[in-house]
């Protein structure tokens, strides 16, 4: 698998989405945002967290319309695959690649701990390493995580099996406790919790690294 990891002004954690995919087999190439194609015979793009170009206007707002953001929704749109965590999350909902939106947290404070996700389907790439209704400790970090959906949106999720993840003790206000969803195709992640961050026993836990070994497996079938 050959996976390519986007770094904007503010990201903070490349190196640690980088890592994840390198310990899953995969070939990772960093690439800046000013770039304005992917390397040739990328798998996946993973849009990491962070704090691109510093939040300013909407979180992920001012990263969406960079040179790079271009590449990775024409690489979605021909049915590449594409992973964005947190700020990642916040930035392919404003290329639109993904639906909804996330807001201010409820209780208007930065949360940084480790909480409980529950699977809600095994039924794509990233989430094939679990079944459903496992409950997996990933650590969120984040100001801005309060997922928003209208109720259109929210039915079509939930028609389509496109809800990834949701909070067993919701942390941020998230509507239907949503802490990821899928593309149409299932072949775009967005989630506010740390996958890569899970992915080392030395940190802590190791319950992000279904995640990127499912996907090492999934992406290079698919």
């Amino acid at each position: 698998m050959k996976a390519a990891v986007v770094v904007f002004p503010g990201s903070n954690c490349d190196r640690d989405l980088a890592v994840a995919f390198e310990r899953a087999g995969a070939e990772v190439s960093m690439v800046w945002h000013k770039e304005t194609e992917l390397p040739a015979g990328i798998d996946i793009v993973g849009v990491p967290g962070g704090f691109s170009y510093g939040d300013y206007l909407r979180c992920g707002a001012i990263a969406a319309n960079s040179p790079i953001c271009k590449a990775v929704v024409k690489h979605a749109e021909a049915g590449g695959f594409a992973l964005g965590v947190c700020n990642g999350f916040q930035i392919l909902t404003e290329t639109g690649l993904l639906p909804g939106a996330l807001r201010r947290n409820a209780g208007l404070k930065y949360i940084c701990r480790t909480i409980g996700l529950q699977v809600e389907t095994s039924e794509s790439a990233f989430t094939a390493g679990y079944s459903k209704g496992d409950v997996i400790d990933i650590p969120i970090a984040h100001h801005d995580g309060n997922y928003f959906a209208d109720e259109d949106v929210l039915a079509r999720l939930k028609g389509d099996d496109r809800i990834a993840f949701t909070y067993t003790d919701n942390p941020n206000g998230s509507v239907a406790d949503i802490a990821g969803v899928l593309s149409a195709n299932k072949r775009v992640l967005g989630m506010m919790p740390h996958p890569e961050r899970a992915a080392d026993s030395g940190h802590g836990g190791t319950d992000g690294t279904a995640m990127f070994s499912a996907l090492m497996q999934q992406v290079v079938s698919a």
